[in-house]
């Protein structure tokens, strides 16, 4: 029996996925989160071989859920569900743990293989993904420079595109205001801008995070 966890902040989302998978016999919807913070806490005291893990989610995003969810849990199968399109996200997600990476209007055979995939402690690449990956190898996704950013690198891009303060970031990942100061000045450097409020229109023109920009 694969136990499986959904996780993202959306009930109708959360049903859609659970009604797509109870026909599978051998799968068994086990937890059902709505944050972050719901699924580290549950993790603690229960087991689950699957999490399917949105990126956008309240508080802790999808990203530090997923670095804490692989420094813990080695053999956990985690598989990105996201409304993002896999040129945005897939290769950053899978290069920092996840076992493999859907969009959420995935056809529903997909998802079972992807899942099946995963539970067996293997990497589940869907075409699109793979031909990135592939892409990659021979250079071609220099020109988006996002692709390229390490973990850490990628959260705090992401809090500071949202809005967050260097002290904020420094709270919510655990680090001095020096060193998210360092990884920011780190951030303009790479993609090439120069200051936060690029960052942000940088972000939302590639589609990774969605909201009113007020610059």
């Amino acid at each position: 029996m694969v136990k499986i966890a959904i996780v993202d902040d959306h009930e109708i989302v959360r049903r859609g996925f659970n009604e797509m998978l109870q026909d599978e016999v051998d799968f068994n919807v086990v937890y059902e989160a709505s944050s972050g913070e719901e699924i580290i806490n549950y993790l603690k005291d229960n087991d689950c071989d699957v999490v399917l893990l949105d990126i956008s989610l309240p508080n802790k995003s999808g990203v530090d859920v997923l670095r804490h969810l692989r420094q813990r849990y080695e053999k956990l199968g985690v598989l990105i569900l996201s409304g993002h399109p896999e040129e945005q996200y897939a290769l950053p997600m899978i290069k920092n743990g996840a076992n493999g990476y859907l969009c959420k209007d995935c056809e529903q055979e997909d998802l079972i293989k992807a899942i099946r995939t995963v539970s067996l402690g293997r990497r589940y690449l869907s075409s699109k993904t793979a031909e990135l990956l592939a892409g990659e190898v021979f250079n071609e996704n220099d020109s988006e420079p996002h692709k390229n950013l390490s973990e850490r690198e990628l959260q705090v891009f992401m809090r500071i595109s949202e809005g967050a303060s260097v002290s904020d970031i420094a709270n919510i990942l655990d680090l001095s205001v020096k060193t998210v100061s360092t990884y920011r000045s780190r951030l303009l450097e790479k993609m090439g801008v120069n200051s936060n409020a690029e960052l942000a229109i940088y972000a939302v023109n590639h589609g990774l995070i969605e909201k009113e920009l007020d610059l």
